[in-house]
């Protein structure tokens, strides 16, 4: 028995409707696991080409005046140039005023808030990263300050078609973790704000935007987070990772080092830095009575560790 023509049209029309629907989640998840697949290629290859240089800190030459204005920074262009490039393939370097000739986009959406324009040196991660004081509930400043130059930023494009950005601290320092109080922006060599496809799109933070901290010159450590979204939710020591596990049985706590590589990154975060509190991280101190575990400052950009009964904020990554 055949069909009418009205009964042919009926089951195109719905099969057109079914595919509108889950054509685009389709597409999607096909995209995440892409991402998923080239973010962790790409960590792989960045963490080993660390491994490989002799040395993280001291490349190029970075001079301020008496009134604190860079006159001279060639420090992340030869920290690629020199440094980089010896361990990884590199096709292209770009200095900060020619970003997007290496493929890097214009604006970039973080994970809350508007558009930003793409980061071209240290203060477009961070609006605090180059100098800070915390100053304690009293409104007295506290004994704690450092100075930090705001270098420029570089590119490069590698062979698997990734754009990657760089911001290089050539005065690097050791971990401070055993000193207790202490500030994190100094612990920086180097953050890489990558893009996976160049700038075709979305140029979103979490799919094919990211970003890799290698910190510490001597034994360096490199992170990639893959921070999730989360509201303001605080919780005590006891609870922080319990609270992520129960969200998504694929989130965890960050460790200290990742939880000061999303510090580090805040604007790729939220384009209104407003994350300015204390945050938990999975990471227990060492020969600490109270081992209780370390907490990263969004709004003071140090580390300290707390009373484990008290309540702090939580932000999850994805495994």
């Amino acid at each position: 028995m055949g069909f009418t023509m009205a009964e042919i049209l009926l089951s195109l029309t719905i099969i057109g409707v079914v595919a509108a629907i889950t054509l685009p989640s389709l597409t999607g998840n096909i995209n995440e696991r892409t991402w998923n697949t080239q973010r962790k290629a790409l960590y792989a290859r960045i963490s080993q080409a660390v491994a490989l240089m002799p040395a993280l800190n001291g490349y190029g030459t970075l001079t301020e005046n008496g009134s604190g204005s860079v006159t001279e920074d060639n420090a992340t262009e030869t920290f690629i140039a020199d440094g980089l490039s010896k361990v990884i393939k590199i096709n292209n370097i770009c200095d900060s005023d020619h970003l997007a000739d290496c493929g890097l986009p214009e604006k970039v959406i973080p994970y809350s808030g508007s558009a930003i324009s793409f980061p071209t040196n240290m203060l477009g991660m961070n609006s605090i990263f180059n100098g800070n004081y915390y100053t304690s509930n009293s409104g007295n400043p506290i004994n704690y300050s450092y100075s930090q130059i705001n270098t420029n930023a570089a590119a490069f494009e590698t062979a698997n078609g990734e754009s990657i950005a760089v911001y290089y601290n050539p005065h690097c320092i050791v971990d401070q973790k055993s000193s207790g109080w202490h500030f994190t922006q100094p612990l920086l060599c180097a953050n890489l704000i990558y893009d996976l496809n160049g700038n075709k799109g979305p140029n979103t933070v979490g799919k094919d935007i990211g970003f890799i901290s290698v910190m510490y010159p001597t034994d360096p450590v490199v992170v990639a987070p893959l921070p999730v979204p989360m509201g303001l939710v605080t919780s005590t020591r006891t609870d922080a990772g319990k609270l992520c596990k129960e969200k998504d049985p694929d989130y965890r706590l960050p460790s200290i080092d990742e939880l000061t590589s999303m510090f580090y990154n805040r604007k790729l975060l939220d384009s209104s830095e407003s994350l300015v509190g204390g945050y938990w991280s999975a990471s227990v101190s060492a020969g600490s009575s109270s081992m209780t575990n370390w907490i990263q400052h969004f709004g003071g950009g140090f580390r300290y560790l707390p009373n484990p009964s008290m309540n702090y904020y939580v932000h999850c990554v994805k495994r």
